[in-house]
């Protein structure tokens, strides 16, 4: 189908020859063919014009959590990935935290193949850990080679300093990327909500800065070292 979207607003700070601008935008056949300040549309023509059209590059949503595997109730691969791309979105980075958690080449060979032409670009990320349960390296390098674009216990702290320096030497040799969530279990407790006022007043068991700001800190540190 050809669309023209009439008078719409440009927002693309890449090419600041048309952004700001309004201008007509004909897309034939899935591909912009022609912007310009008037378009006259051919047959069969879509026209598309609202007010306060605005126009921009393709959105990227860098933590998205659907279903499948082992939630498909919650949300699936194929529907997830079609509603991003009716939302704007291009490209998703997907949580490592279905069931079983993506600790292996073939789990993201699952996802992209499963995924893979049904809407927005799906990018799995691969648990750092076995299961994320924090104590072996999962198969970084194999998954990485798979399609795996990053790293991570989904919010599950990596509590064994050790393991986190062995992951970041190793990630270097195949320069992948590693994510920590930065949390100190053992200061956070049973802590539901930011500790201060508001969790006070609402006698919500709160958990402090410090929790966070420490496992930062360690985290940098190893990385320096």
């Amino acid at each position: 189908m050809n669309i023209l979207l009439k008078s719409a607003r440009i927002l693309d700070t890449h090419n600041q020859s048309l952004h700001g601008k309004v201008r007509d935008i004909w897309i034939k056949n899935g591909r912009i063919e022609k912007i310009a300040s008037s378009v006259n549309p051919e047959a069969r023509t879509k026209v598309v014009e609202l007010s306060n059209l605005h126009v921009s590059r393709g959105w990227i949503d860098s933590s998205v959590s659907f279903g499948e595997p082992g939630y498909e109730e919650r949300e699936t691969l194929a529907h997830g990935a079609r509603v991003a791309a009716l939302s704007g979105f291009t490209d998703v980075v997907l949580n490592p935290n279905t069931n079983p958690i993506p600790d292996t080449s073939g789990d993201i060979v699952f996802i992209n193949k499963t995924a893979a032409g049904k809407g927005a670009r799906v990018h799995p990320m691969g648990a750092l850990t076995r299961a994320s349960a924090g104590s072996d390296l999962s198969e970084m390098y194999d998954m990485k080679k798979a399609g795996a674009v990053a790293f991570y216990d989904f919010k599950s702290p990596i509590h064994q300093s050790n393991l986190l320096k062995i992951a970041l030497q190793y990630a270097q040799g195949f320069d992948a990327l590693v994510l920590s969530f930065p949390m100190d279990a053992s200061i956070a407790a049973t802590g539901t909500v930011n500790e201060g006022n508001t969790s006070t007043s609402l006698g919500l068991k709160g958990i402090p800065a410090l929790a966070e700001e420490i496992q930062i800190a360690r985290d940098l540190y190893i990385l320096e070292y």
